[in-house]
């Protein structure tokens, strides 16, 4: 497969950082980030290539700007990572010079605008009771355009009612008490609705989860994602959030074209959202390997994580996996030191090329770091070189991975999971 260069815009969000993450570890994708004036925020700390000063999106000149950094830097495809930036990339498609992981104008502006959003989906039992002027309690207030939970309020009384709020800028809709979840979804380049990964949303910083698990798609849920993806057009990732009612119903709260900041749960499990949405807008079919188990996140800036798996023993690929780019790996690194301090063993599994021994002494890594080193025929199959069942697996190739996931039946991790596999405690 082709290498493909991903610029990211705008790269100081939190939302930003997820991108950055599923997608700089992936051997055929060179990540650019970009901001505009005064928005760089975090992203110089993590975007190797960090592109700043480009234009806000209501100045004439940006869509010029943004061309010349497309063809400098050779960009491919661009994930816009706001909701008002995907809206006006929607409707700008043709004039910009690359792939843009965005819904056509008439979809984005329906998810941008939580008033049209119910208004299609009026006759579903999954939409909210809308109303048009307050006239009981309590009712939620929230804006036709925001994100991120800000403007929204709960209102119990008249005199609750702000003076100065333009109602008519807000929807007004019942109160909604219950659990609320937010549902990943993947649409492949066919439109069909590939993946759907609910997860919920356990405690919010500034509309933004800091804790969360992965849940089980339920048949009402799943509904529910399919209704919306029947009616809009989607391509790559999307997702939606939903509230259960009084009675334990989920109702529609939004649905966003962009990438969403705790992604990181369903990347956790296995399902690289971001970098499968690169391989649908540039035109190839994809396909996934869930892993079964439950992922809970708890995020203190930065996203740690826990899987309900024991393992004894790791089996690691070399090229493209313990030495990514001609580096070696820091994050394997550490995974590899980790498992020395817990006593587990690793085996190397490799299909190198050269000499393996020559090759860690040339990158520095000691043999001992290994319980042993099976260096294979390019044609044998792994799995017949698994003989511990109380393990993992990690390697970059996809179809290495389906194949060891098929006969061993044991989780599976890409390059970009193996921090799922860190334990941060000391």
């Amino acid at each position: 497969m082709a290498k493909f260069n991903v610029l990211v815009f705008p790269a100081g969000e939190q939302n930003s950082i997820e991108l950055h993450d599923a997608l700089c570890s992936c051997v055929n994708i060179k990540l650019y980030g970009a901001s505009s004036v005064g928005l760089e925020r975090h992203a110089p700390y993590v975007f190797e290539n960090f592109i700043s000063g480009l234009p806000h999106i209501s100045e004439s000149c940006f869509v010029e700007r943004l061309n010349d950094v497309i063809l400098e830097h050779d960009i491919d495809v661009i994930f816009p990572t706001h909701d008002t930036v995907a809206l006006y990339f929607s409707g700008n498609t043709d004039l910009i010079k690359a792939k843009i992981v965005v819904t056509d104008k008439q979809t984005a502006s329906i998810c941008r605008d939580k008033k049209k959003t119910y208004e299609i989906f009026e006759k579903k039992e999954f939409t909210p009771k809308i109303y048009e002027a307050i006239e009981s309690f309590p009712v939620f207030i929230k804006p036709r355009m925001g994100q991120g939970a800000v403007g929204t309020k709960l209102l119990k009384a008249m005199e609750q009612i702000p003076n100065d709020i333009d109602l008519s800028e807000y929807v007004i809709c019942e109160y909604l008490p219950g659990e609320e979840y937010t549902v990943d979804c993947f649409t492949d380049r066919h439109g069909n609705l590939s993946y759907i990964s609910p997860r919920s949303r356990q405690r919010l910083f500034a509309g933004i989860s800091t804790a969360g698990r992965t849940e089980i798609l339920t048949d009402e849920i799943k509904y529910i994602a399919e209704s919306i993806n029947k009616q809009l057009n989607f391509i790559g990732l999307w997702f939606f959030q939903i509230k259960k009612d009084n009675i334990g119903k989920f109702k529609l709260l939004e649905i966003s074209t962009r990438t969403a900041g705790s992604m990181c749960l369903t990347r956790a499990k296995g399902i690289n959202l971001p970098l499968l949405s690169v391989y649908a807008v540039m035109g190839y079919d994809v396909d996934t390997i869930p892993n079964s188990y439950v992922v809970s996140m708890d995020r203190a800036f930065i996203s740690r994580y826990s899987i309900n798996y024991e393992y004894d023993t790791v089996y690691l690929d070399f090229d493209d996996t313990l030495i990514l780019n001609g580096k070696v790996n820091l994050k394997i690194i550490y995974f590899l030191f980790q498992c020395r301090n817990k006593n587990k063993n690793v085996i190397l599994l490799t299909k190198h090329d050269k000499d393996i021994n020559k090759s860690l002494d040339k990158y520095g890594i000691n043999v001992g770091l290994f319980s042993k080193i099976i260096h294979l025929r390019i044609s044998d199959d792994k799995s017949k070189f698994i003989a511990d069942q109380s393990a993992i697996f990690i390697d970059n190739s996809f179809n290495e991975r389906k194949e060891v996931y098929n006969v061993c039946n044991i989780p599976v991790f890409d390059v970009d999971t193996v921090e799922v596999l860190l334990d941060w405690r000391s």
